[in-house]
C-alpha cells in the first residue's frame, strides 16, 4: 500500500501486527474448540488470553516471526514458534490439526470483511452526498449532452440521480461481496477434516462471526475473493463515470462546476490562474488500478489440484491495495461532491448557446402533428438548423421564414418551453426514497 492513497483504518487493518493479531484470533479460537470437546486441557484457552493481554503481539513480535521466518521460509510455522516463545507451555497445542490455509485464509476472510464493512460504510456518506446535490438541483435546466455535442434540455439534478442510482447498486454489490468473503475454512490438509473434525470449524466460525465455508480442499475457492475484486471494480468505474462527468463539467468552455479550491491552494507551478480538476484526475487513475487488480483476482481462482500458492504472492498486494484503494477513492469523491461549486447561470448560457438547436426534435414532432410526413418534416428542421449552424443565427428565426414551415408563433413557442422538457422529472426522482 502507498500511504499517499491509504486511509488510517485500512492501514492499522492491514498492517503485520494486525494480520499476526488475527492469526492468533484464529488459533486461539480453534483451541477453545478442541478445549470444548475434551481434546484440550480445561482453561488453555484462558490462560492464553490473559497471557497475550498482558503482553500483546506488538512490533517487537512481529519482528521475531521476521527473525525465524528467515531460518524456516514459512510463516506460519515461524508464527507458531514465535507463540511457543512468548507464551510457553500453553502454546504447544496451537495450530492443532491445522494447516497453514486453515489459518491464513480464514484470518484473511476477516480482515476482508473488515476491510468491505469500512468500504461500506464510506459509500453510504458519499451516496449521501450525491443524493443532496440530486434533490437540490432537480428543477436545474441545463444541457443534456450525447456524444460530448449538445443534446436537449434535462437537469443538473438528474445527472446526479443518475450517479445516485449506480452508487445504490454498488452498494448492494459491496454487501454479497462482503457476505461471500465471510467464511471460516479449518479442514486440514486436503479438505478431509482428518485431523480436526468438522465440530472444531463449525464452533470457530460461530465464534468468528463468519460462516462455516461448505467444502474446501485446502483452500478457500478463490471465486469468492473474485467477486470481491469485481465489486471494488464496479464501485472504481462508477466513480470515474463521475469523476469524468466533473473533469468535463470544469473545461473552460463548459465552467458548469468545479472542484472546491482552497485558500492557499495552487493549480499549476507555471500559471497562477490555473484550476484543475486535480481530485477527479487522481480518481480516474485510481480507477484503473482497482480494474487491473480484477485482473488478477480472477487468475488466482485457478490452482493446482487441492493446493499451490501462486494465488498468495499476487494477494498480498491486491486485498489490500484493492480494499484501501476503494475507501480512499470514495472518500475523495466524497469531499469532491461535499465542496462542488456549481454554476447555474453558465447552465442557462450553455442552454442556450446554440440558438435553440436543441429544440429540433420538438419542433419536428409538432410539424408531424400539423400533418407534414416525417420525412418531409426532417427536411425542414435539417435545412433550418444547417442554416442555423453556418451563420449562428437561432433557429427559430429561420422557422419563421420558412415558406415550408407552417407552425404558429405559439406552437413554436411551445416547441422551444424548456419546461416541457422537465414535465417529468418529479416523476422520476419519485421513484427514489430521497
Amino acid at each position: 500500500m502507498v500511504d499517499r492513497y491509504a486511509t488510517p483504518e485500512m492501514l492499522s487493518l492491514w498492517g503485520e501486527v494486525n494480520r499476526y493479531r488475527t492469526w492468533f484470533q484464529v488459533e486461539l479460537s480453534a483451541i477453545e474448540a478442541w478445549e470444548r470437546f475434551g481434546e484440550v486441557p480445561a482453561g488453555t484457552g484462558s490462560r492464553l488470553r490473559t497471557a497475550v493481554e498482558q503482553n500483546p503481539l506488538d512490533e517487537g513480535f512481529a519482528a521475531r516471526v521476521a527473525e525465524i521466518e528467515a531460518e524456516t521460509h514459512h510463516d506460519i510455522v515461524a508464527f507458531t514458534r514465535a507463540l511457543t516463545e512468548r507464551f510457553g507451555e500453553d502454546a504447544r497445542f496451537i495450530h492443532l490439526g491445522l494447516t497453514s490455509t486453515d489459518i491464513v485464509d480464514t484470518a484473511q476472510n476477516l480482515l476482508l470483511r473488515d476491510a468491505m464493512s469500512i468500504v461500506i460504510t464510506d459509500l453510504v456518506e458519499l451516496s449521501s452526498a450525491v443524493r443532496d446535490l440530486a434533490v437540490q438541483h432537480k428543477l436545474t435546466p441545463c444541457i443534456g449532452r450525447t456524444h460530448g455535442i449538445h443534446a436537449e434540455p434535462m437537469t443538473f439534478g438528474l445527472k446526479f440521480l443518475f450517479f445516485y442510482s449506480i452508487l445504490e447498486r454498488d452498494l448492494v454489490r459491496l454487501k454479497q461481496a462482503r457476505e461471500g468473503i465471510s467464511v471460516a475454512m479449518l479442514s486440514g490438509s486436503v479438505g478431509t477434516y482428518a485431523h480436526v473434525p468438522p465440530e472444531i470449524e463449525r464452533f470457530v466460525a460461530e465464534d468468528l462471526g463468519i460462516s462455516p465455508e461448505s467444502v474446501s480442499n485446502q483452500t478457500v475457492a478463490r471465486d469468492r475473493h473474485a467477486v470481491l475484486l469485481s465489486s471494488l471494480a464496479i464501485l472504481g468505474t462508477t466513480i470515474e463515470r463521475i469523476a469524468v462527468e466533473i473533469r468535463h463539467l470544469q473545461r473552460s468552455e463548459v465552467r458548469e462546476a468545479m472542484e472546491g479550491f482552497s485558500p492557499g491552494q495552487t493549480g499549476s507551478s507555471s500559471m497562477p490562474h490555473k484550476r484543475n480538476p486535480i481530485a477527479t484526475e487522481n480518481l480516474t487513475g485510481v480507477a484503473r488500478i482497482l480494474r487491473a487488480n480484477l485482473q488478477a483476482g480472477l487468475e488466482n481462482v485457478s490452482l493446482w489440484h487441492e493446493r499451490d500458492i501462486s494465488h498468495s504472492s499476487v494477494e498480498r498486494f491486491i486485498l489490500p491495495d484493492s480494499t484501501t484503494l476503494a475507501s480512499y477513492a470514495v472518500r475523495r469523491l466524497t469531499r469532491v461532491m461535499r465542496r462542488l461549486e456549481i454554476f447555474p447561470e453558465r447552465m442557462a448560457a450553455n442552454l442556450d448557446q446554440l440558438g435553440g438547436l436543441v429544440f429540433s426534435q420538438r419542433v419536428l414532432h409538432k410539424l408531424i402533428a400539423k400533418g407534414m410526413m416525417r420525412e418531409d418534416a426532417y427536411d425542414v428542421v435539417q435545412r433550418n438548423s444547417l442554416l442555423s449552424w453556418d451563420s449562428g443565427t437561432a433557429l427559430r428565426e429561420f422557422l419563421e421564414g420558412d415558406s415550408g414551415c407552417p407552425l404558429t408563433p405559439s406552437e413554436l413557442d411551445q416547441a422551444f418551453d424548456v419546461d416541457w422538457y422537465l414535465r417529468y422529472i418529479d416523476e422520476i426522482f419519485a421513484r427514489f426514497t430521497l
